[in-house]
């Protein structure tokens, strides 16, 4: 995970680096002060696509018919309001509670008695109450555009937690995951000053922290030590 965030932050400090520049734009300005605000509000529209970094146990084939466990990225979307606080120049502390659709998928192919493989496809479907804070580091504008790091982290809450399913009344094991959660997340974006607001497009990726998987002692959670998150998001920002 450490290596991930490493590769991530070096690719957004090159994009800041190249898009820094001192020259001169002809290029006429859309919202020449907006910088000079305090406070900014908006929103974003988001996609995700979630799935899960797995720990397997040291014996985790002890069960002779379980062959693999792969997973299933599946995709979602997201709802946020967005406040930002802009005390320094280019430097923005942002809030942005909202609502992320989730899905994840882990496959498990077992091999029968008869020497058959069978899959079971086990869906964890969430939908999180998130608060992230992020320090937002931007470039200076070129015109109309710039470029920024995002760093931060979010605790979030599952609104449809299964967490209290009872597996022998569902008629169907479910895997169940625990009802909060903590990620660290970055990423990055381009600003576009247009005449009325700024828009932007910004991608990051939330990795989780903590262990998630709730343990139940049967054929798809005993061949696990942990489950932890990995998000994602591509958003679309709105920003007056």
């Amino acid at each position: 995970m450490l290596q991930s965030v490493i590769r991530y932050s070096l690719i957004i400090w090159c994009l800041l680096l190249f898009t820094d520049v001192r020259a001169q734009s002809n290029v006429r300005e859309n919202l020449p002060h907006f910088d000079s605000r305090l406070y900014h509000f908006g929103f974003l529209l988001s996609a995700n696509t979630s799935s899960f970094f797995v720990d397997y146990k040291p014996d985790f084939s002890f069960q002779d018919s379980l062959l693999s466990i792969d997973n299933v990225p599946q995709g979602g979307f997201n709802l946020a309001l967005l406040a930002s606080f802009n005390p320094i120049k280019n430097v923005n502390l942002r809030f942005v509670p909202g609502l992320s659709f989730q899905d994840r998928g882990l496959n498990y192919t077992f091999l029968t008695d008869g020497n058959k493989v069978e899959t079971y496809l086990k869906r964890t479907e969430s939908v999180w109450l998130q608060f992230p804070m992020a320090l937002k580091l931007r470039t200076n504008r070129v015109g109309n555009f710039a470029a920024y790091g995002l760093f931060g982290g979010s605790y979030n809450i599952d609104m449809q937690s299964q967490k209290d399913v009872n597996n022998v009344i569902a008629g169907k094991i479910v895997v169940k995951l625990e009802k909060t959660d903590v990620t660290m997340d970055a990423g990055g974006g381009f600003d576009f000053f247009l005449p009325y607001f700024k828009f932007g497009v910004e991608m990051k990726t939330c990795f989780g922290m903590r262990d998630v998987l709730i343990q139940e002692n049967n054929q798809f959670t005993d061949p696990i030590s942990r489950l932890r998150t990995r998000t994602f998001v591509l958003s679309l920002c709105f920003e007056g």
